[in-house]
Formats: structure tokens, sequence, C-alpha cells
């Protein structure tokens, strides 16, 4: 069976509670799904060159140490064609990224430049820290795809989202968002044309008891070992 190099990019911390249940949900995707992930903790602080992994998964805990480190890791799976999946605070800096490197956008995120004047992520007018939220899927989307019906129930542990004020010019600049919650506020984005590209503000890690991995985590997993496949392939 193949396996595949995955960065899990985020400064790793007993007290995040998405990081405690990585090593069952890697355990859960070889046992339940057959997918097997060589995973690599990469510190935002050291997230520069990340080509060589056959994916990148952009995982909760933030504010991270190095804003620019988790910019990078977003460009770098948008540009290589890597497979990617953030989360969180994966979702809030995969935002940042495509508003600044692909549109041209001088925007800030609000719990790491409070004082900015041109915020893209703000604090949430209701808290979704320790809550569960219906999460309303788009018909045909990838996310709809994966996860089997146009609804579903996430957990979050969150404290900032986009300034809806930014959407439509990120949606004419090419990002698809395919998962609003029940404010109508974006929750899941998507990237067209890209072999996996997915950011959630809700985090899928938390999904269940922790055994049995989020379809979304199934099928970023997948992508990877296909990527890894076809590495094998072209050698």
């Amino acid at each position: 069976m193949t396996t595949a190099r995955v960065a899990l990019v985020g400064d790793r911390s007993p007290t995040v509670q998405a990081h405690t249940r990585v090593p069952a949900l890697l355990q859960g995707l070889r046992e339940r799904d057959g997918l097997i992930l060589d995973a690599y903790w990469i510190p935002t602080t050291e997230a520069q060159e990340l080509e060589g992994f056959d994916g990148i998964w952009m995982v909760p805990g933030s504010p991270y140490r190095s804003e620019a480190g988790a910019v990078n890791a977003a460009r770098t799976a948008r540009e290589h064609g890597i497979p990617f999946l953030g989360t969180c605070g994966g979702f809030q800096h995969t935002l940042l990224e495509y508003a600044r490197n692909v549109l041209g956008l001088s925007v800030a995120h609000a719990e790491n430049d409070p004082d900015a004047t041109d915020l893209l992520l703000t604090p949430l007018a209701c808290s979704l820290a320790g809550h569960e939220e219906a999460v309303r899927l788009t018909p045909g989307s990838l996310a709809e795809k994966i996860v089997g019906g146009t609804e579903t129930v996430e957990r979050y542990s969150c404290n900032f989202g986009l300034n809806t004020g930014y959407l439509p010019v990120l949606e004419a600049g090419g990002l698809r968002f395919t998962g609003h919650g029940g404010t109508g506020t974006p929750r899941i984005l998507e990237l067209p044309d890209h072999p996996f590209f997915l950011a959630t503000l809700f985090q899928p890690e938390l999904s269940g008891d922790g055994s049995r991995p989020h379809p979304i985590i199934s099928a970023f997993a997948s992508a990877a070992v296909s990527r890894a496949v076809k590495g094998l392939a072209l050698r």
C-alpha cells in the first residue's frame, strides 16, 4: 500500500483538543479507510519548504506563532497543486493567503493585528467556541459530494470569521464558498480546478469520539495518497 507524506502545519500543543485527536484519526484512516499517512508536524515558524509533501493540512490552534508561515503553507499547496485541508485557523489563514497573493489586497487578521484598518478576519458577533451548528452545503460542490448530503452538523472552537464585506471580491476572484452557517456566513471554501483544496471554519477533527475520521478528513487523505501513487508512477 502506498504511503502519503503529509505536513501537519500548526504549533503542536497538548492543550489543543484537535491536536490530541490526530494520532487516533491517523489510525482510523489506516484501519477503516486503508489510507496510510506518514504525518510530520511542522511548526508555523518552520513552514517554508513544503513542496515535497503529498498533502498539507493546516490544523487548528491559532493564534499561530508565525502568520507568514501559515500563509505560506496555503500558498504552497495552491501554487503546486498539493492536496490541502485547512481547518479553523487554517480556514482563516487560507483566506488571508488568497486575498493577499491572488487578489493583491492589503488585509489583516484581527487576532494577529487588531489595530489594522483593513480586517479580512474579524471577531464573530457570537463566538462559536464550544458550539455546534448546522452547515448548509451547496449542491454539486466538493463538500456536498464528500459529506453525501446538503446539510451537516459540525463542532467549532472559533472566535473569528470572514468579514463578509469582502465576500463579493473573493468570489469574483475565484474562491467558491460552499458551506454556510445559520446566518448565511461562509463556513467552507473551495478552490475550483485544484486537485483538492478545501478549508472549513469548523473543526472536523472534533467529530464524534475521534476514532472515526470525518468524511472531509478521509477525502483529504485519499487525495494525498492518490498524489503519492502518481508520484511513484512518474519515477
